[in-house]
């Protein structure tokens, strides 16, 4: 089936960042898995998180020879109404993720918030940037506000995360959220926590990750500040998208033995030990979802009761 073929695994983002740099690690290795041993390429091309899903819902063959990575998230704006008609996450062809990536958010260590409590007393809020779309630069904190009863100002528009970071760099902004995974993966993100240019405020796993020791999670500001349960029930919607990590998906009607077959390789792959000591080499963290997992997860975070829904309706009206 895929002998003397060419897997195109499309990345809306530009060469270097942390999605780019896993949908590489697998590129690399995952053809050997494939039965006929297809070469696979990665395609670059910086666009909206929505577009790349709309492409790969639309646009892209749904053979099993084009595949797309998508941003984690994209189900809240199919929850919100606002991806109304251009793509269904429940219907795409989940292969696998190579990490569940966590959320933090970064603050400037000369801003003067050095806890998430110094943000909630504090009598201007922190100032923040994002693109303009509905990403973890924008949702995490509102979700903070909703949660903690922190107040943040978020300044929009940035095309890419890096320019964002050259702001903080810059001065105009103080903060930014992003992934775990992407904090670690890839300068100047290790440089500044090891200058103490940033300090980290808050962290959105069940657990501190090893890296993050002394940083509390969202779960311990909650039961600190005790946030009431429709405030925990919205974090556990939105933060559904961790869960979803850097995924691989293909078109919907992808044939079922496709699917399978990439699935299997993408399995076998992750437990490579060749793999395993390339994303060690480049400093990214391995935990794996598999296709099967991320299917169920698509199909349940679509399906949430009323009440959640308006909830998660009335974060983003303020977005």
């Amino acid at each position: 089936m895929y002998a003397g073929k060419t897997i195109k695994i499309l990345v809306g983002f530009e060469r270097g960042v942390a999605y780019d740099l896993y949908a590489r690690l697998v590129a690399g290795h995952v053809g050997r898995h494939i039965p006929g041993g297809p070469r696979l390429v990665v395609e670059n091309s910086p666009e909206p998180g929505s577009r790349t899903a709309e492409r790969l819902y639309r646009d892209l063959a749904p053979d099993g020879t084009e595949l797309a990575v998508l941003v984690p998230s994209l189900y809240l704006q199919q929850l919100t109404g606002e991806a109304r008609g251009r793509f269904d996450v429940a219907r795409l062809a989940w292969i696998g993720s190579p990490t569940k990536s966590h959320y933090l958010l970064y603050m400037r260590a000369d801003a003067p918030y050095k806890t998430m409590a110094d943000i909630r007393s504090a009598s201007a809020p922190a100032v923040c940037g994002s693109g303009a779309e509905a990403s973890t630069g924008l949702y995490l904190p509102r979700l903070l506000e909703q949660t903690l009863g922190a107040r943040f100002k978020i300044v929009t528009g940035f095309k890419r995360g890096p320019d964002v970071d050259l702001a903080v760099e810059r001065g105009e902004l103080q903060c930014r959220a992003l992934t775990i995974d992407g904090f670690f993966s890839h300068e100047p993100y290790p440089t500044w926590l090891k200058t103490g240019f940033v300090r980290v405020l808050v962290q959105t796993g069940a657990r501190r990750d090893a890296r993050l020791p002394d940083v509390p999670t969202l779960g311990e500001l909650m039961d600190e500040f005790k946030t009431p349960n429709d405030g925990r029930r919205l974090a556990k919607v939105v933060l559904a998208s961790s869960e979803f990590g850097r995924p691989l998906a293909g078109p919907p009607g992808m044939p079922p033995e496709a699917a399978q077959i990439l699935r299997g390789a993408y399995r076998a792959a992750m437990k490579d030990p060749a793999l395993v000591a390339a994303a060690k080499e480049r400093g990214l963290e391995l935990n794996p979802a598999e296709g099967e997992e991320l299917e169920a997860l698509a199909r349940e975070v679509v399906s949430q009761p009323r009440d959640t829904v308006e909830q998660v309706k009335k974060l983003f009206e303020s977005l």
